[in-house]
């Protein structure tokens, strides 16, 4: 036998009151005797009422309820990220709707388009890039979107990220200053414009003031895998290349894994670093050096901005760095 709805109606006919007394008792509201409230909140646990969020939605104009696009939710990138997004909104008394696009264009505008259709009040976006198209359907649907750990170069969109230059820069210069002069730069999509124009140029910079010529045959493209880090390794080796800053968590402890299999010495011969600091970086041996995001900020700041959108409150920066360090361990020689 199907369990039959309690609706606020049946409530307030139980408690003999208004169904705005109901309403008032279930959003906290202060203006309610103890006495009124104390006999209502027993029915509702009697009939075991649950307000319904939908129509609580259609009439307040909000749904209290926030999308998440996320590429891949089997990468603790994305997962560190989504806990803090999680806790915030859990703080603002937000709910999230987690949505897996696959890295894949079209399926990011199916999913997009399946959370406006549920009247989120506002979306986070932690893909590789903004598509025109992408950016069509954000100004289209006039709901509040945030960025985290992603960039828009055009800066029409709210963000969170870190100093992806000066971060590149940094750990690029340490391997120099090590004594590294054949350093690779291996990343994931190119067109994504952290790694294309913001990580590149990092590795670029960090060349010019050590006066080492730009090679363009150190620069690496792939998917960002454990295996495609392990084909890579041959080919750097033959190229000469005696470090690499790798763009990617997985593929940097595929590479390490495949340098150290072929008998090269890591760190003496062969410097890695990776870019995210998740926690595989620590589960490699030797552990992986890396730079190290403060991903679960990052997504709770996103959750913040985007709470201030929606509720339009006063924003002094829309576009938020925060700071990063460089975490030194197995796979680099001792900072000099």
């Amino acid at each position: 036998m199907e369990k039959q709805t309690i609706t606020i109606y049946d409530v307030a006919r139980e408690a003999n009151v208004s169904m705005a007394t109901v309403s008032r008792v279930v959003n906290g509201n202060p203006n309610v005797k103890p006495s009124t409230r104390k006999k209502v909140l027993e029915v509702i646990e009697r009939l075991d009422y649950r307000p319904n969020a939908v129509a609580r939605g259609l009439a307040s104009k909000k749904t209290t309820t926030v999308g998440v696009i996320v590429p891949d939710v089997t990468n603790l990138f994305f997962a560190s990220l989504a806990r803090g997004i999680d806790d915030i909104a859990t703080m603002y008394k937000y709910n999230i709707i987690l949505a897996n696009s696959d890295q894949n264009d079209q399926k990011e505008i199916q999913v997009l388009n399946t959370l406006l259709a549920k009247q989120v009040d506002g979306i986070i976006y932690m893909g590789n890039k903004i598509t025109d198209e992408l950016r069509a359907e954000f100004s289209r649907s006039k709901t509040p979107v945030v960025l985290a750990g992603t960039i828009d170069p055009e800066q029409q969109v709210g963000s969170v990220n870190i100093d992806y230059i000066g971060a590149t820069e940094e750990v690029v210069a340490n391997m120099i200053a090590n004594g590294k002069k054949n350093i690779a730069f291996v990343s994931a999509s190119l067109s994504n414009p952290i790694n294309g124009q913001h990580r590149l140029k990092g590795y670029k910079n960090a060349l010019v003031n050590a006066n080492i010529a730009f090679d363009e045959a150190l620069v690496f493209e792939c998917e960002p895998t454990l295996q495609n880090g392990e084909l890579l390794a041959e080919q750097l080796l033959e190229a000469g290349v005696d470090a690499a800053y790798v763009a990617g968590d997985e593929l940097a402890i595929g590479l390490l894994n495949a340098i150290i299999n072929a008998g090269v010495s890591v760190p003496e011969a062969f410097e890695v670093t990776a870019s995210n600091n998740s926690r595989i970086t620590e589960m490699a041996r030797p552990k992986l050096t890396s730079i190290m995001l403060p991903l679960y900020d990052i997504g709770a700041v996103a959750m913040r901005l985007l709470t201030k959108i929606m509720n339009k409150e006063e924003i002094d920066e829309k576009s938020i760095i925060l700071p990063y360090k460089i975490v030194n361990r197995g796979t680099t020689l001792p900072k000099k």
